[in-house]
């Protein structure tokens, strides 16, 4: 089975950054576009940004400038900056894998999510 690992979430005044981080098997790194996703209370979950297996990058409008993914390949991890968060970017934050390139069709995996809060 897959499994992704989350880390970083936590309570964060307005203005402030924190830095979540999401691990998952060589095997499976290697060959995922991987991403950040997040849900608040009574909302859709929402794409939050995207970096592909290459290094391309993605960004929800209401992130860009403020986000930041990346990804580590020898480390097998991914991260997102988060800088000049915002009450409104308060949620769970997922991570996840798309191993499409390697199935030829969407094939998702998800972390268990961790929560971040924004508030003063």
């Amino acid at each position: 089975q897959v499994q992704l690992v989350e880390s970083g979430g936590g309570l964060v005044q307005p203005g402030g950054s924190l830095r979540l981080s999401c691990t998952t098997s060589r095997s499976i790194f290697s060959v995922s576009d991987m991403g950040w996703y997040r849900q608040a209370p009574g909302k859709q979950r929402e794409l939050v940004a995207v970096i592909t297996s290459g290094g391309s990058t993605n960004y929800a409008d209401s992130v860009k400038g403020r986000f930041t993914i990346s990804r580590i390949n020898s480390e097998n991890m991914v991260y997102l900056q988060m800088k000049g968060l915002k009450p409104e970017d308060s949620a769970v934050y997922y991570c996840s894998a798309d191993l499409a390139a390697l199935a030829g069709r969407p094939t998702v995996y998800w972390g268990q999510g961790t929560q971040v809060t924004v508030s003063s």
